[in-house]
């Protein structure tokens, strides 16, 4: 199967199963879970239809059965967040959860519209370096959005957890793929002047 079965399928089942941890604690009247629903939730269906729309080759290769159960079990640690912020009935003050939301929203037109463009270019000039655009000064634009968007929500359990686990995943996921990525765009003769020109991850700093 392909790994984005996988990953989709978590991604795209997000917002229920936060609404159930908001039915286990009774959260119903608690304003921070449920704008944690509205965030993780929309990240969720989000996903699923950029992975439809323009997908990502990186997760259209075919894995096994076990290997892609452990995907899916790895991606239930981002689900730490919600339990923390229901179980504990966190509420953030308003200009906390306005930091948190804008965060997420600055995240979500990085990461998404990063994607957008290196498919819609990669399809039309499937050979050529793209060096414009939302890769003009980072090489990796996309993934400093999606790390927006995950401390856009994580950060609403006011909890040291979500952001552990984040800075897990960006160890042992994110920086090893932003690597294979370099390896594999210094085969353009023009990568070496687009690196001098580029960051690696925060455009202006690293």
């Amino acid at each position: 199967m392909k790994q984005k079965i996988f990953i989709d399928t978590h991604k795209g089942i997000t917002a229920v199963a936060v609404l159930t941890m908001m039915a286990i604690f009774r959260q119903w009247e608690n304003p921070t879970a449920w704008i944690y629903l509205a965030m993780h939730g929309t990240y969720g269906l989000l996903w699923v239809l950029k992975s439809n729309l323009f997908p990502d080759k990186t997760w259209e290769r075919k894995i096994g059965m076990v290997f892609g159960l452990i995907n899916w079990a790895g991606l239930t640690l981002y689900w730490i967040a919600p339990w923390i912020l229901n179980s504990n009935a966190i509420q953030a003050p308003p200009w906390y959860l306005g930091v948190c939301i804008s965060m997420y929203i600055l995240g979500v037109f990085l990461h998404f519209s990063t994607d957008m463009q290196k498919h819609t270019m990669l399809k039309l000039r499937p050979e050529q370096l793209i060096t414009t655009g939302m890769m003009r000064r980072s090489r990796n634009m996309n993934y400093f959005g999606e790390l927006l968007i995950y401390l856009g929500f994580g950060l609403l359990a006011m909890h040291w957890l979500p952001v552990l686990v984040i800075a897990l995943f960006f160890a042992v996921i994110w920086i090893p793929n932003m690597l294979r990525k370099d390896r594999s765009l210094s085969r353009y003769k023009e990568f070496e002047e687009y690196r001098k020109t580029s960051k690696f991850f925060l455009p202006f700093l690293v």
